[in-house]
C-alpha cells in the first residue's frame, strides 16, 4: 500500500480494551476521517465519542520527532548507543536488577514481546512492569488462582445472550461505551433482560439498570462471599459441576458463612432487602454474566474481590456457557496483549509462569537466551520505590506517563528526577514524565505504527499504518530491537518487520504446548508478510494443525472444566470478608478516582481534540449535597482536595448521584492542562498483597472551599505559555483554547494579564472595567479576528462558554460586534446552547431542554430533532436524565 495515496485502511481503536475496528480514510489531499468498521466483531460499526474523534488527535503539534540527549537534538545512532552502553555498563557494575523497563498497554503486542524478551531473556531480570498493573493486575491474579491461567472465559456475545448482567465497579456507559450500547441494543430486543449495577456512585450506567446497589467502598468481598453463602443456604448450587470440575468448595463455603445477612448489610452499606432481592435474582437466573472493572481491580482487596465473584460462578456452573460467566473488561487497548507476552514482572511469555522451572527452561530454549530471569521482578509501585532508594539506576519508560498515573505521584516524580539515567520513548515532546528524561526517543503514534492488539474477549486485531512516519519517529519494536542489538544480542533481535515478531510470538505460544496452556496461536506461525498485512480479527485459542487443534476451536473456556491447574480442576478460594476504615478526623471522606466519558488517561491524545474537550473542560470533584453543605461548598466553587500526601484544586460539582461521605474526581488532568490537578499525587502506594495493584478508589481525604476572590474565563487563539493564577485549567477548543481561572486576591492588572495570556502583543485591546463590582472584560483583536477575550468576576463567570469559543472563528469587522464580545452576551439570534452533552454534534443541555419542552420526550425524539445521541450513543444516558428532569419540572 502506498502511504501517500488516497486510501481507506482497516485498523483498531487505540483507547480502551473493547478493541473496536476503525476504518481510517485518507483523502488524496491528506485529510483523515474515521468511522466504525461494520465488519469488526467487537463493535460492528459502533464507535464511542473518543473513537469518533480520532482524526482530531493525529496532528503533529507537540510531537517528539527527533531523538534528544539532555534536551539536545541528536541522531538515532548516538541516542541508541548511549542507551545500550549505559544499560550494559549499569548491569556490569550493579547486576541486571539495577535496570528496569516500565511499559504500557499502549504498546502493540510486537513492541511488548521484544521488550519482555530483552529484559527477561537477555538482560536476565524480571524488572519489567507496565501501567496495566494499575488496570487489571487483580483480574490476572484472580484468574490464575482460580483457573491456573490468566484466562478470560467468555466473549462479548455473552453480554447479548445473558438474562442477567451484573455490573460491578464498572461505569460501562462512559468507560466502555460500545459494550454499553451492545447491551442496550440487546435489552431493547429482550426487555426481560435484567441489569444490576453495583457501584458507590449512581453513574450514567445506572440509566440502564433495574437495580442500583450503592455499595460502600470496598464492600464487594462481603457482597459476593455473602452471595456464595446464600447460594449454599438456598440450594442454588450446581453440585454436579462442583464435584466434577472444582476443588476447595467446602472451605470456601465455610468461610462465606462467617457473615449473616445483617453482617453483610453492615459491611456493604446495603439494606437486607436490597441484598435479598439481588441474591434471589442471581440465584434464579442461570444465564448470568458478571462484568467487573476498576471498581473491583483498583483495591487493596482486588484479587479477593475477583475470586469472590468467580467463586459464585463456579458454584453455579455458570462459566464458559453462552450468556454466563465472569467477565473482566480491561481499560487499555493492549493490556491483554501485554499479558500474553509476559509484559508484567511476575509473568513469563505465552502465559507461562516465572516461578515454574520447566517454563523458564522452555522459554530459555526457545529464545536461545543466556539467562532467563529466575524470579519475579519489581511490580510498578515496588519498581518506583526501587528507583527512589537507588536500587534501580537505569530506567526506560515506554508510552506511559507515571508522573501522573502512579499513586503517590509526587514521590514517583522525585524518584524519576533523581534516577541517574532515564530514557523515555513517547510521541509527545512535553509530558510531565518526558520532561525528566535524559534521553528522549521519538516513537510512532497511532496511525503510523503497525502491529496487533488483543481486546478483552481474547480477540487479536491489527493496528495498521495509514500515515507516514513523521521525520525521525520510529516504531517501538524497532527501537527495542536496535537497543538489543547494541547490547550484544544481534541474532535474537534481527527482526526486520513487526510481522516477524508476531510470528515468533505465535511460535512460542504453541511451543511444547499440546493443550497444556490456554494461549496458543500456533496456527499463525507460518504467516508471510502478505498474510500478516491481511490478517483478520480472530479469537484465541488457534493452535496449529496437529498441535492439539480441532476443526472448530471453542470460543469459550471451562463449560466442561478442563482448567489449567495440575489436576485440571478449578480452585475455589476461601475468602473472609474484612472491613477497613481509612478515614480519620483530619481526613473524614473517601476519595474515589476514575475516568470521564470523553477523556482518557493523562490526555496526551484526547487533550488534542476540541470535540472531546468541550464536554468537561476542567478537573472537578463530585460531592453529595449534604457533604457540600457541611463543608460550606457551593456549586462551581473551587475546592481543595487534600490527603496525607498532597492536594489539588478542582471545580465543585454537587450531585446526589454521589454517595454521602465519599467524593469522586477524575484522574486525567496534568501539569500540561491545569495548575494543580494531578489527582494521583493524593493517592497512597497501598497495593493488593497478591496482585500488587494500587488501591486508587479508596483514599482518605478532606475537602475545603478555596477562598477565591476572583474568577475568570478566557478564550485565546494561542495556547498560553504560562498562566499566573492560583487555579487554571486549559482545554482545546475550535479555533484555539479556553481557560478557566481563579485567584486568591484581586491585585492584578487585568489588561496586562490578558495581554500575557493571549500572547498577542500587537493586538488591539478593547476593555471594560467596573472595579467596584469587580467586573473586567477585555478583548484583543488581530485584524478582524479575535486574538483572545478575558472575563473576570467576583464569582464564577456566567458567560456562555460555547458562544465565547465561537468568537475565535468568527469575523469581527464592526465595532458593534466587538463591543458585543466585551459585553459577554450573544445576540438574541444566538441562544446559549448550554453545557455540551453530545460531543459528536456539539449539542448543549439548553438545546435538549428546549426540544424536550417542545414535545421531544424520548431519547429517540431528541435524536431526530437535534441528532444528539445518534452517532456514538455515549451521551444517551445524559439526554435521558435531562428529559426526566424536564418532565418533573413540567409536572410541578
Amino acid at each position: 500500500m502506498e502511504i501517500d495515496a488516497a486510501r481507506e485502511v482497516r485498523t483498531t481503536c487505540p483507547y480502551c480494551g473493547v478493541g473496536c475496528g476503525v476504518l481510517a480514510k485518507v483523502a488524496a489531499e491528506g485529510q483523515v476521517s474515521v468511522r466504525g468498521d461494520p465488519d469488526h466483531p467487537a463493535n460492528f460499526g459502533r464507535l464511542c465519542s473518543k473513537g469518533s474523534a480520532l482524526a482530531e488527535t493525529i496532528g503533529l503539534e507537540g510531537r517528539l520527532i527527533h531523538p534528544e540527549i539532555h534536551g539536545r537534538r541528536t541522531g538515532w545512532n548516538e541516542a541508541l548507543d548511549l542507551v545500550a552502553s549505559t544499560f550494559s555498563q549499569t548491569i556490569a557494575e550493579h547486576g541486571p536488577d539495577a535496570v528496569a523497563f516500565y511499559v504500557s498497554g499502549q504498546l502493540l503486542t510486537e513492541d511488548y514481546y521484544l521488550a519482555n524478551k530483552l529484559m527477561k531473556g537477555f538482560i536476565g531480570s524480571a524488572n519489567i512492569d507496565t501501567n496495566s498493573r494499575l488496570c487489571m493486575a487483580s483480574s490476572v491474579a484472580g484468574h490464575r488462582r482460580a483457573f491456573g491461567a490468566d484466562t478470560v472465559p467468555g466473549t462479548y456475545e455473552d453480554l447479548e445472550l445473558a438474562d442477567l448482567i451484573v455490573l460491578v465497579g464498572s461505569n460501562l456507559a462512559w468507560c466502555h461505551p460500545v459494550l454499553y450500547q451492545r447491551i442496550a441494543a440487546a435489552r431493547e430486543k429482550r426487555p426481560e433482560m435484567k441489569i444490576v449495577l453495583i457501584d458507590p456512585r449512581r453513574t450514567m450506567t445506572a440509566d440502564i439498570a433495574d437495580m442500583h446497589l450503592a455499595i460502600a467502598p470496598d464492600g464487594d468481598v462481603a457482597l459476593f462471599t455473602g452471595l456464595l453463602g446464600w447460594l449454599g443456604q438456598h440450594n442454588a448450587l450446581d453440585r454436579g459441576y462442583i464435584t466434577a470440575h472444582t476443588t476447595g468448595f467446602g472451605q470456601a463455603l465455610f468461610a462465606a458463612s462467617a457473615l449473616d445477612l445483617a453482617g453483610i448489610a453492615a459491611a456493604t452499606g446495603l439494606s437486607e432487602d436490597e441484598l435479598t432481592r439481588f441474591y434471589s435474582l442471581f440465584a434464579a437466573t442461570a444465564k448470568t454474566v458478571t462484568v467487573y472493572s476498576q471498581g473491583v481491580n483498583q483495591s487493596s482487596s482486588g484479587t479477593d474481590k475477583v475470586n469472590a465473584i468467580i467463586n459464585c460462578h463456579l458454584a453455579t456452573g455458570r462459566i464458559g456457557k453462552p450468556g454466563a460467566g465472569p467477565f473482566s473488561v480491561t481499560g487499555q487497548p493492549n493490556a491483554m496483549g501485554g499479558r500474553e507476552v509476559g509484559g508484567m514482572a511476575n509473568m513469563l511469555a505465552a502465559h507461562m509462569e516465572i516461578e515454574n522451572s520447566e517454563h523458564r527452561d522452555r522459554v530459555q530454549r526457545f529464545w536461545n537466551a543466556p539467562a532467563v530471569a529466575q524470579k519475579p521482578g519489581l511490580k510498578a509501585v515496588e519498581m518506583f520505590r526501587g528507583v527512589a532508594d537507588g536500587r534501580i539506576k537505569a530506567l526506560w519508560i515506554m508510552a506511559t506517563n507515571p508522573v501522573d498515573s502512579m499513586p503517590d505521584a509526587d514521590a514517583v516524580e522525585a524518584a524519576i528526577k533523581a534516577c541517574p539515567f532515564v530514557v523515555v520513548s513517547d510521541v509527545l515532546a512535553s509530558t510531565d514524565t518526558v520532561r525528566h528524561a535524559h534521553v528522549r526517543l521519538p516513537a510512532a503514534a497511532w496511525g503510523e505504527k503497525d502491529g496487533t492488539v488483543t481486546n478483552s474477549e481474547r480477540r487479536i486485531s491489527r493496528q495498521r499504518a495509514f500515515l507516514g512516519l513523521p521525520s525521525e519517529a520510529r516504531p517501538d519494536w524497532w527501537i527495542i530491537a536496535e537497543v538489543g542489538k547494541r547490547m550484544g544480542f544481534a541474532e535474537a533481535f534481527a527482526h526486520e518487520t513487526p510481522g516477524q515478531v508476531f510470528a515468533e510470538h505465535a511460535a512460542l505460544s504453541g511451543f511444547e504446548n499440546g493443550g497444556a496452556r490456554d494461549l496458543d496461536i500456533g496456527a499463525y506461525v507460518e504467516m508471510d508478510a502478505e498474510a500478516y498485512e491481511d490478517l483478520v480479527p480472530f479469537q484465541w485459542p488457534a493452535p496449529s494443525p496437529g498441535g492439539g487443534a480441532t476443526e472448530h476451536q471453542p470460543t469459550r473456556f471451562f463449560a466442561n472444566g478442563n482448567f489449567y491447574t495440575p489436576d485440571r480442576k478449578a480452585r475455589f478460594i476461601a475468602i473472609r470478608a474484612t472491613t477497613e476504615s481509612r478515614t480519620s478526623p483530619d481526613f473524614p471522606l473517601i476519595l474515589n478516582t476514575g475516568r470521564i466519558r470523553d477523556h482518557w488517561h493523562t490526555m496526551t491524545r484526547t487533550g488534542k481534540s476540541p470535540l472531546l474537550s468541550q464536554h468537561i473542560a476542567e478537573p472537578f470533584v463530585e460531592i453529595h449535597p449534604a457533604d457540600a453543605q457541611h463543608h460550606g461548598i457551593g456549586d462551581a466553587d473551587i475546592v481543595r482536595i487534600s490527603s496525607p500526601r498532597g492536594d489539588v484544586l478542582v471545580r465543585a460539582l454537587i450531585t446526589s448521584r454521589q454517595r454521602r461521605g465519599t467524593v469522586f474526581a477524575p484522574m486525567h488532568w496534568t501539569d500540561q492542562f491545569a495548575a494543580k490537578g494531578r489527582l494521583d499525587a493524593l493517592t497512597a502506594p497501598l497495593t493488593d498483597p497478591i496482585s500488587g495493584q494500587p488501591a486508587l478508589k479508596h483514599v482518605a481525604a478532606r475537602i475545603e472551599k478555596f477562598a477565591a476572590k476572583v474568577f475568570g474565563f478566557a478564550v485565546t487563539r494561542q495556547r498560553p505559555e504560562a498562566i499566573n493564577a492560583d487555579y487554571w485549567a486549559a482545554a482545546r477548543c475550535k479555533g484555539g483554547w479556553r481557560v478557566e481561572l481563579a485567584f486568591a486576591d484581586d491585585a492584578a492588572d487585568w489588561t496586562a494579564f490578558a495581554g500575557s495570556l493571549f500572547g498577542a502583543p500587537l493586538a488591539e485591546m478593547l476593555a471594560y472595567h467596573d472595579r467596584d463590582a469587580g467586573q473586567h472584560r477585555i478583548a484583543a483583536f488581530d485584524g478582524e479576528h479575535l486574538a483572545g477575550a478575558l472575563f473576570v468576576a467576583p464569582g464564577p463567570v456566567a458567560v456562555s462558554r460555547g458562544w465565547a469559543v465561537e468568537q475565535l472563528e468568527d469575523v469581527h469587522a464592526s465595532q458593534r460586534e466587538r463591543f458585543r464580545i466585551v459585553a459577554g452576551r450573544a445576540g438574541a439570534d444566538r441562544p446559549d446552547a448550554g453545557a455540551i452533552v453530545c460531543s459528536c454534534f456539539g449539542i448543549g443541555a439548553n438545546q435538549i431542554v428546549t426540544a424536550a419542552a417542545a414535545g421531544c420526550t424520548t431519547v429517540e425524539a431528541i435524536g431526530g430533532a437535534l441528532k444528539a445521541g445518534t452517532n456514538c450513543g455515549s451521551c444517551r444516558a445524559e439526554i435521558r436524565a435531562i428529559i426526566q428532569v424536564n418532565r418533573v419540572q413540567a409536572a410541578e
